[in-house]
């Protein structure tokens, strides 16, 4: 049975590219994207699917050929309805929700018996498969990977950009077949990049996390250290403990943080502010009201500094660093 959704999918089909472009002209974005999802599923619409539709819309005048769905209609029904990059832009999110969809069946399955469905698999196809799902599912997965794949999976994940729809069907389809036989039915009831990287690794227990940083420093010490510095941005110095900023901010020359602090939220502020004295938090406050204008680049690299002071104190055990989501810590 066929949704309101796909029956005017269906529909638009019929119209012909022109038309259906300037009906799709006239909706919601959300509209057109759902739309453009439904059309990018059909490669083909039967004629006798197509006639049921078209009879539900008693005000149609003409009945055309079966039009051939898929991603060339798509494309072209969004770039003449909202323009070229819009309809980029759209594309690239509606291919990245499909590729997800492509490995559904293995969002609700346990994730030890996931680790062992991509045993003997290349790392590649696990970077893959981990790349497109949930990143607090993907980290149990990743840590129940053998320690040496650990960090050859993670570094692939990084280095992932894009991926072929086509690819991914592949790889989908295979695994899907595999996984007859590993999960039970109970079981079975974005892509890559630096970032879905890092959404892993923070959700990963200390241990793995400092298994998965070390494998990635012996393949590509620079990749490592981006993801360490995204790993703790400094805006989340407001999750530190009052304690901590303070050891934080014996580390730091007044001249860096006055820069760090430029344009800054008002939560940090308030927060380095009130683990100063009050002398010097009014230094400080003068210090940055005198500054003037600063470069962005100047910004970031005074709080990147100090964001490495974090991560060092955090490696030395001198503070303890909470990440967003995690439960709160008993004294």
């Amino acid at each position: 049975m066929l949704t309101g959704t796909q029956k005017a999918a269906v529909v638009l089909m019929q119209l012909g590219k022109e038309r259906a472009a300037r009906i799709m002209s006239r909706l919601e974005e959300q509209e057109i994207e759902d739309l453009t999802s439904e059309i990018m599923r059909m490669e083909r619409v039967e004629q006798s699917m197509a006639d049921q539709v078209i009879e539900e819309f008693y005000d149609a005048t003409s009945i055309g050929p079966a039009l051939g769905g898929g991603m060339p209609l798509a494309q072209h029904l969004l770039e003449a309805s909202m323009g070229a990059e819009r309809a980029s832009s759209m594309m690239e999110r509606l291919q990245s929700s499909l590729a997800g969809s492509s490995f559904e069946f293995l969002q609700q399955a346990d994730a030890r018996q996931i680790a062992s469905l991509l045993d003997g698999e290349h790392p590649q196809t696990v970077a893959l498969v981990l790349a497109h799902l949930r990143p607090e599912h993907a980290s149990a997965i990743l840590a129940g990977l053998p320690g040496d794949m650990r960090g050859d999976v993670a570094h692939r994940i990084a280095l992932m950009e894009r991926a072929s729809p086509d690819v991914v069907s592949v790889v989908a389809e295979s695994l899907q077949r595999k996984a007859s036989t590993v999960l039970t039915p109970r079981e079975m009831s974005a892509v890559g990049g630096v970032k879905p990287l890092v959404e892993i690794i923070n959700r990963a227990d200390p241990g793995t996390e400092k298994a998965i940083l070390e494998g990635l420093s012996e393949r590509d010490q620079a990749l490592a250290e981006e993801v360490r510095s995204l790993m703790f941005v400094f805006a989340d110095v407001t999750l530190l403990e009052d304690r901590a900023v303070q050891l934080v901010l014996r580390e730091v020359e007044t001249s860096s943080l006055s820069v760090a602090l430029k344009g800054v939220g008002d939560d940090v502020r308030d927060k380095i502010l009130r683990n100063m004295s009050e002398r010097a938090s009014e230094n400080l406050v003068e210090e940055i009201d005198m500054l003037g204008p600063v470069r962005l680049s100047q910004v970031e690299e005074a709080r990147a500094a100090i964001v490495q002071v974090i991560r060092r104190l955090e490696e030395n055990g001198q503070i303890v660093v909470r990440r967003e989501g995690e439960d709160e810590y008993v004294a």
